[in-house]
């Protein structure tokens, strides 16, 4: 088990590279040219620039009951399909129950935009928002 975290965007790498350095286990984070993380306890690999480069990089090294942090349903989907457990930046676990949902709102969504609508974007995170993935990612550890 190790825990791979799609990082473009990720407000959540700290948390995720501290519980995987208290319980031992390899931590990967990935972005791509246009970010610059360097943690203690975590290996760095950093992909070109590009539509989906991350995503594609870590589907191909995801493996069977890997923790993968990703907000992206996507990235969620093909990692389901590999064997690995995806969770969101707000803790949420993405499964089989709840994926094609996930998916069919994204789609319904970038319609919308594409037609010129607008949709409210996310509030401000929270400390307790931070409280909750911490949480779910130690059960998950378990």
């Amino acid at each position: 088990m190790r825990i791979l975290i799609d990082a473009d965007g990720c407000p959540v790498v700290n948390i995720a590279v501290n519980v995987a350095r208290q319980n031992n286990i390899k931590c990967l984070i990935l972005c791509d040219t246009a970010h610059v993380f360097e943690k203690d306890g975590a290996e760095t690999i950093t992909v070109l620039k590009g539509a989906d480069s991350v995503d594609f990089v870590l589907v191909n090294m995801v493996q069977k009951d890997d923790i993968v942090i990703t907000q992206d349903y996507g990235l969620a989907a093909m990692c389901l399909a590999r064997g690995a457990v995806p969770i969101s930046q707000d803790g949420m676990v993405y499964d089989s129950e709840n994926i094609d949902a996930l998916l069919m709102q994204r789609h319904m969504s970038k319609k919308i935009r594409m037609s010129g609508g607008r949709l409210k974007g996310n509030s401000k995170r929270t400390e307790k928002e931070n409280e909750k993935f911490e949480q779910r990612l130690r059960e998950l550890l378990k």
